[in-house]
């Protein structure tokens, strides 16, 4: 059987135990990306030196008796928009591809091989993380593992359908308006997106720099969580999850779901008690106000290159991009103004709860033949529409964990938001729901 055959936290045991080397692991799992990978398209490229290296810096360590770390062996995809030292860092376009190699690893990739893990690859990603499906002009499409006609999602679509087919047990990705949650829910893995600032972007590209986060896949939840505490270099506190009031969000996150999404919601909901529901307000103004601040800034972000290398952009990235720039100001500013009123009327809906419960996605993955899905009674674009219940959450900067629920059929997932700086609640109540067979990532 190929790819890994353990999880994040046994597999870094049987390592710093030494009943499995480090080397050999990372040597195989080469073997096994570079066999399989022509089957899903997740890995731009293959990190064969800085792998090896790291393996063997585990390896001494193990045999002079001391801890390795926490990640000890465990192989990780890196997005290719974290720099690597030694690797040009494309942001998933060819405009950056003569670019020089970056100097020093991004912060999260340092801590990560910190805490004993392998960088293994650099992953697919939608051109500049512009996208919700990890289409991409130039290194071609990622496809789903559970069902290769269908999306991955994206942005950071290599790194989740990676960690699905069992190439690698982390994923690093990033997530502006839902480019770790949609990925995470089509391809049945978990996924967190940090509270805004509490992970270092330093050293990442960036798409919209007000709103982007960074965070994590994992094959498992205490995979998530142990990956999580490396990345901040901090243990999180016990939490008591019975103590934990648990609403649902209503209005807006509970229309336009598929009929196996609303079961499973329901579902989810009953068995965690959820039995208030939470409505937001203006959630599509809010919704709007995201594509707008994304527009506009991340056009900011390449109005030099555009004027002299326009024609090596993606002609869609390209063109988002150029509208983007094309915004006035008043919108821009309104915008802005309706996120700090927004984030507001957040923090106004934990008052009397802990953590609030609403679905990743409308459904499962479309098809990559499926241009339009049903939204409010009309035909949508399906791939603009897969930020539906993840784009307006972004405004406010809290944390969000995609939760694999175990469903028949394709991957759903759910989404549990906490207040800025809780994780420690949303790690608590994801092992739970693992434990209790409620969740559980969906491997190949």
């Amino acid at each position: 059987m190929s790819g890994l055959q353990q999880r994040t936290l046994a597999l870094a045991a049987s390592v710093r135990k030494g009943e499995i080397s480090a080397r050999d692991l990372t040597v195989k799992t080469l073997a096994d990306i570079e066999a399989r990978d022509k089957d899903y398209n997740c890995v731009t490229r293959l990190l064969m030196h800085r792998a090896l290296e790291a393996a063997e810096r585990v390896d001494r360590l193990v045999l002079q008796g001391q801890d390795p770390g926490p990640l000890a062996g465990v192989p990780f995809g890196i997005k290719d928009l974290f720099d690597v030292r030694g690797e040009i860092t494309t942001a998933g376009s060819k405009v950056l591809a003569n670019d020089p190699p970056a100097t020093q690893d991004a912060t999260l990739v340092a801590h990560m091989i910190a805490a004993g893990a392998i960088p293994i690859a650099l992953t697919n990603m939608d051109e500049f993380a512009y996208g919700f499906a990890t289409i991409n002009a130039h290194y071609g499409n990622t496809r789903n593992p559970h069902a290769p006609e269908r999306l991955a999602g994206g942005s950071s679509g290599g790194s989740a359908a990676g960690v699905a087919a069992r190439m690698f047990s982390i994923g690093l990705g990033s997530d502006t308006n839902g480019s770790i949650r949609v990925p995470a829910s089509l391809c049945g893995i978990w996924g967190l997106r940090a509270t805004q600032g509490r992970l270092s972007v330093e050293g990442s590209y960036p798409f919209v720099p007000s709103l982007d986060t960074v965070g994590p896949f994992a094959d498992s939840a205490g995979g998530l969580k142990a990956c999580f505490e490396a990345l901040c270099a901090r243990s999180l506190a016990d939490v008591d999850v019975s103590s934990l009031r648990i609403a649902r969000l209503g209005g807006w996150f509970g229309e336009n779901m598929s009929a196996p999404m609303q079961t499973a919601i329901d579902t989810l909901s009953m068995a965690l008690g959820a039995t208030d529901v939470v409505e937001l307000p203006e959630v599509a103004r809010a919704r709007a106000a995201a594509f707008v601040i994304s527009a506009s800034e991340g056009a900011g972000q390449h109005l030099k290159r555009l004027r002299t290398q326009a024609a090596d952009y993606d002609p869609a990235v390209r063109d988002r991009l150029l509208a983007g720039a094309l915004l006035p100001s008043t919108l821009i500013f309104q915008a802005h103004r309706l996120r700090h009123w927004f984030r507001d009327r957040m923090h106004e809906a934990f008052a009397k709860t802990d953590i609030l419960l609403a679905p990743a996605l409308v459904g499962e993955a479309p098809r990559f033949d499926q241009p339009e899905i049903e939204i409010g009674g009309k035909m949508v674009s399906a791939r603009a529409n897969l930020g539906l219940y993840t784009q307006p959450l972004t405004l406010a900067g809290f944390p969000v964990l995609t939760v694999p629920m175990k469903v028949p059929g394709l991957p759903l997932g759910a989404q549990l938001i906490a207040r800025p700086g809780r994780e420690d609640q949303l790690f608590a109540l994801a092992e739970k729901l693992e434990t209790d067979g409620l969740a559980e990532a969906r491997l190949i």
